[in-house]
């Protein structure tokens, strides 16, 4: 069974170095992506502070749909190129939103969230997964140091999938 250890501290580089070794044991012998990807979600959203929602958005062929999450209910489906999601989806790089009603399209699941990061998850083959999203109903919450750590968690996850 695993047991994430409390992680006390204030430096970000920090939290997320000893949140990426959680998550290699954490989802370490699983392949099921579902399961992996709620326990993902449970991990981050438990451990990361000031943070309102945590989750996924699968890419269908389509359009990107909700899956597993930590938060209030989400919006099902979201468009690529649309809302902050959309966009890390159609370009393929991570959205760091300083302040999501400064953000041209912002599609508003939950009217708490005041900035959010979302990074796109892109398979080997440079095929789209979908993306990993994250809020927080603090202004200016995300910086550089959530970035680098988010998508360092991002490719633990991804790595799962080989």
């Amino acid at each position: 069974m695993f047991e994430a250890k409390a992680i006390a501290t204030d430096d970000k580089a920090t939290l997320y170095a000893e949140l990426v070794q959680q998550a290699r044991g954490l989802l370490a012998g699983e392949p099921d992506m579902i399961a992996n990807a709620a326990n993902f979600s449970a991990l981050v959203f438990d451990a990361v502070p000031d943070i309102n929602w945590a989750g996924f958005y699968l890419f269908d062929g389509k359009e990107l749909v909700v899956g597993p999450f930590q938060g209030k209910p989400a919006c099902i489906r979201i468009a690529i190129g649309r809302g902050v999601c959309g966009t890390a989806a159609q370009t393929r790089e991570t959205q760091l939103i300083r302040d999501v009603h400064e953000f041209a399209g912002h599609i508003a699941c939950d009217a708490a969230s005041n900035s959010e990061i979302v990074v796109p998850l892109v398979k080997a083959d440079g095929s789209l997964l979908g993306v990993w999203d994250v809020d927080s109903p603090s202004v200016a919450r995300f910086d550089d140091e959530d970035r680098k750590g988010m998508e360092a968690l991002c490719r633990v996850f991804m790595a799962t999938l080989a």
